[in-house]
């Protein structure tokens, strides 16, 4: 038995998580890797291969990883789980005329939940992923800070852990950059995993086509939505689009439609199968509600609360305020903000703290 302890190690096959799983595994801990299959891209209908953590090569790359160093190595399969949660949620998103964000629903209710029920079992007092975020515990919670790389930080998709997911969790390149990652597998041998590309696409829509997913997913959607209206901001008339659950909020390309000037997706309104377009300025606003709202850094907020807040993965944040309202966290921008979709997560940063996330209801 490690003096370190058992960790439960997620391995997709990928240089971030196979470098994680040695880290810890030189650092005397005893590790067992454990990979999900989540998706099998056949059965949603498309023509492309499966790729990412799901395909047969990424599994049998991790499988692999383990067999080279001597620890266990487990797949389990959670396409049931993941399918009914996640790839639901994906298509009523859509279907509500929202923007979801599948990557965080998972790893909130499913993937941790998952290494939980299998670390239990297993007898891990840890698990541990390839996530570029810190964790920190403070005035008696635990916490996501942003990582030492800035440009692969990934605390913006943790938001929703709970306090038990987060002490048990390990994320050993939460101080490490990037090149770093690849230089430590360049030196252990992995030269063709330290030039993997990575992937930035949902597992389950490899091919990056979200829409034509939907129409294999839900028969008939096509023609039930077809023939819906393009209206500018006073709700004249534009044009003829091929069904709101198509587009979202801040759309520019890909509308069907030319206009002489670049024209954006402001607001979709699905009960009338309405999608309503802007120039720029017309996606401006100055704040948001946000619920579903998961506290890391505190455990509630009694008063306003000055923050920077994102509203997507790639956004580098806006100073603003937030406050609660009822079950709801109302957040006013210092600036402007443009193209906030409905679905999407709103993460709230106190320095590089997260304070807590949640579901972007509606913005104003």
């Amino acid at each position: 038995m490690s003096k370190k302890g058992k960790v439960l190690v997620a391995m997709s096959g990928g240089i971030d998580s196979t470098m994680t799983a040695l880290l810890l595994h030189e650092q005397g801990y005893e590790v067992i890797g454990i990979t999900m299959k989540t998706w099998d891209y056949a059965t949603s209908g498309g023509d492309s291969r499966e790729t990412g953590c799901c395909s047969l090569d990424s599994i049998n790359d991790a499988r692999q990883v383990a067999v080279d160093h001597g620890f266990h190595h487990f797949i389990i399969d959670i396409r049931d789980e993941f399918g009914d949660f996640v790839i639901d949620n994906f298509i009523e998103e859509y279907i509500a005329g929202r923007t979801p964000n599948p990557c965080v629903l998972c790893n909130t209710h499913i993937k941790w939940e998952a290494m939980l029920k299998r670390a239990d079992s297993l007898d891990c007092e840890f698990i541990a992923t390839g996530h570029y975020a810190k964790k920190v515990f403070d005035n008696g919670r635990y916490f996501v800070r942003r990582a030492k790389d800035l440009t692969k930080d990934q605390s913006y998709v943790l938001w929703g852990l709970s306090q038990e997911c987060l002490k048990r969790s390990v994320f050993p390149l939460g101080d490490m950059l990037k090149s770093e990652v690849r230089e430590l597998a360049m030196d252990r041998g992995y030269k063709e995993l330290a030039g993997k590309p990575e992937s930035y696409e949902i597992c389950f829509v490899p091919d990056n086509d979200y829409r034509g997913f939907l129409k294999r997913q839900v028969p008939g959607l096509e023609e039930e939505v077809d023939g819906g209206c393009f209206v500018d901001q006073e709700g004249k008339l534009l044009g003829r689009h091929k069904g709101y659950p198509f587009f979202t909020v801040g759309q520019r390309r890909g509308l069907g439609i030319a206009f002489g000037e670049p024209m954006y997706v402001t607001e979709i309104k699905p009960e009338s199968n309405t999608v309503v377009l802007g120039k720029q300025e017309d996606m401006i606003r100055n704040g948001m509600r946000v619920g579903d709202y998961n506290f890391l850094k505190y455990d509630s907020i009694e008063k306003p609360l000055e923050v920077v807040t994102k509203v997507r993965y790639r956004d580098r944040g806006t100073l603003s305020t937030m406050s609660m309202e009822g079950d709801e966290v109302m957040v006013e921008f210092m600036a402007n903000v443009r193209g906030i979709a409905p679905g999407q997560s709103a993460v709230m940063y106190e320095g590089d703290d997260v304070i807590g996330g949640g579901i972007i209801k509606a913005s104003f």
